[in-house]
C-alpha cells in the first residue's frame, strides 16, 4: 500500500469531520498531498482522498483513493470523492497547502447559501483569518455544464488571484450557493481551519443577530491580533526549543 503515513493523516482528518460535527451523513471530504510522491522524487505528487459516499464510521486507510494531480487513479478500488477535481485544482494553484477539507457545516454553509462573505467582527476571527472570509462568484451556467467540480476550484482560485489573497493567511472560502472549503499545510491543519471557519461563522451570525454593526472590528485591532499570532514578531504560543 503506497504512502501509509499520508493515508493515516487523511483518514484522521476525515474522521475529525464527523467527530466535530462538520458534516452529516456522508457529506464532506478531506484529502492530503505528498508533493514528493511515492518515490520521493517530487516528479509525481500524489493525493489521498476519501472515497465517494463511504461512511466516516467505517472508513479505513485502505479505502482511501490515491491519484495523480491530473486525476489518474494510482491506487484504490473505490470511486474517489465527487469533489476530487476541486481538491486537485486547489493543490495545483496553491503550492503552499498540504491538505484540503470540504464540509457542509451548518453556519458556514448558511453564509455560503446567502452568498455573503463573513465580516471580521471580533478578535476571534482576526486571530485566524486575515480579513473577511471571502465568498466566490456564482458559477455561470456554462461553467456548471462544462465541468462543475473543476470550475468550483477555478472560481476559488480566480477569487484569490483577483483579490491578491494569500491562501495561508486566508485558509478557507465560501463557495456561493454551496458550502465552505478550507485548507492548511497538512490534512490536520485543514480540518482545524474548517472547524475554526464554522465557529467564526456561528459567532458572526449571532453577533449580527444581536444588532452589531456590520462594518466590523476596527482594522488596527484586527491587524494587531492577526500579526501577534502569525506575523514575524508573533508573541502567541511557545518558542521552539
Amino acid at each position: 500500500m503506497l504512502l501509509p503515513a499520508l493515508r493515516e493523516q487523511v483518514l484522521h482528518a476525515n474522521q475529525e469531520i464527523a467527530r466535530r460535527g462538520l458534516a452529516v451523513h456522508t457529506f464532506g471530504n478531506a484529502s492530503g498531498i505528498d508533493r514528493a510522491g511515492a518515490d520521493g522524487s517530487g516528479k509525481e505528487p500524489l493525493v489521498a482522498i476519501k472515497p465517494s459516499g463511504v461512511s466516516y464510521a467505517t472508513l479505513t486507510a485502505a479505502d482511501l483513493v490515491l491519484t495523480r494531480l491530473d486525476g489518474t487513479i494510482i491506487e484504490g478500488t473505490l470511486n474517489p470523492s465527487s469533489d476530487l477535481d476541486t481538491h486537485l485544482l486547489l493543490y495545483r494553484e496553491f503550492p503552499q497547502i498540504g491538505g484540503v477539507v470540504h464540509t457542509h457545516s451548518e453556519f458556514a454553509t448558511s453564509w455560503a447559501q446567502a452568498c455573503q462573505p463573513i465580516p471580521c467582527l471580533g478578535t476571534t476571527h482576526a486571530d485566524y483569518f486575515h480579513g473577511p472570509v471571502p465568498i466566490t462568484e456564482s458559477l455561470t451556467a456554462e461553467e456548471v455544464h462544462e465541468a462543475y467540480v473543476l470550475n468550483t476550484g477555478a472560481v476559488i482560485a480566480r477569487l484569490f488571484r483577483d483579490q491578491n489573497l494569500d491562501p495561508i493567511a486566508v485558509p478557507g472560502v465560501l463557495v456561493a450557493g454551496h458550502a465552505p472549503f478550507a485548507w492548511g499545510k497538512t490534512p490536520a491543519a485543514a480540518v482545524e481551519n474548517a472547524d475554526l471557519l464554522e465557529y467564526i461563522a456561528r459567532l458572526a451570525y449571532r453577533t449580527l443577530t444581536l444588532g452589531a454593526p456590520a462594518d466590523g472590528l476596527a482594522q488596527y485591532v484586527a491587524e494587531h491580533h492577526y500579526q501577534r499570532k502569525h506575523g514575524p514578531k508573533a508573541t502567541y504560543g511557545q518558542k521552539a526549543v
